[in-house]
C-alpha cells in the first residue's frame, strides 16, 4: 500500500495549508522565499496537489474520485469534495476519534472501526447518510482512545455529523455541504485541471 511520507509541515508551508487542518499542532514557520510567480497550470496542480494532502489520497485514486464526481448530478467541484469528505477515514478523524486523519486512516486499517455493526478496515470506503460510525465493542476501553479524546475534545464535530464523545461513537445526518469545509480550497481549479 503506498502512502506519503513526506515532511507535513514542510509540505503545509509550501501548499499554503494551516497544519491544524490536518490535526497537526505544531506551526509552520514563516520563513520568507522568494517564489516565482505561478502560470495558471502551476495555480491549478497546486490546488490539486493541496486536496490530495490534505486527505492523504493519492493520484491514481484522486483521478478516480473526479472521474465519479463528474457523472454524479450537481457541481464535479462539489461532488468531489463529498466524496472526499465522506471517506471512513475522514469521518473517523472529523468525530475526534483520531487526532489526524493518518492517524484516523490507521484506526480503520487495524480493525477498531464498525459501520452499522459490521467490521469494515477501508479507509476509502464511502459512508452513507444514516451510517453509525463506532469503535468496536471489545476496543472502547483502550488507553488509546482516552488519550485522543483529551486532546480532540475541543474539537467541533460539523454540522452533518453526530457525535456520542463517551460511547466512541457518531453518525452521519446529511451529505457535507461546500461550506461546512474548515479550510480554504477553489475546487473549480481542479475542475479546470482534468477537464484539459
Amino acid at each position: 500500500m503506498a502512502k506519503e511520507m513526506g515532511p507535513v509541515l514542510k509540505r503545509c508551508r509550501y501548499l499554503g495549508i494551516d497544519p491544524s487542518v490536518l490535526g497537526v499542532t505544531k506551526k509552520a514557520s514563516k520563513r520568507k522565499r522568494s517564489m516565482r510567480k505561478l502560470s495558471e497550470y502551476g495555480v491549478q496542480l497546486k490546488e490539486k496537489q493541496k486536496v490530495k494532502f490534505i486527505y492523504g489520497v493519492l493520484e491514481k485514486q484522486f483521478r478516480n474520485y473526479y472521474k465519479k464526481a463528474e457523472k454524479m448530478n450537481g457541481i464535479s467541484g462539489e461532488n468531489l469534495l463529498r466524496l472526499l469528505e465522506l471517506r471512513l477515514d475522514n469521518i473517523v478523524y472529523r468525530l475526534g476519534l483520531g487526532r489526524t486523519r493518518r492517524e484516523a486512516r490507521q484506526i480503520v486499517r487495524h480493525n477498531l472501526i464498525v459501520v452499522n455493526g459490521k467490521k469494515v478496515n477501508i479507509p476509502s470506503y464511502q459512508v452513507k447518510v444514516g451510517d453509525v460510525i463506532e469503535v468496536k465493542e471489545s476496543k472502547k476501553d483502550l488507553q488509546r482512545f482516552k488519550d485522543v479524546l483529551e486532546i480532540t475534545s475541543s474539537r467541533i464535530v460539523p454540522a452533518w455529523l453526530s457525535s456520542n464523545q463517551e460511547a466512541l461513537s457518531g453518525s452521519v445526518l446529511s451529505l457535507p455541504e461546500r461550506d461546512q469545509l474548515d479550510f480554504e480550497v477553489n475546487e473549480t481549479l481542479i475542475v479546470e485541471l482534468y477537464s484539459k
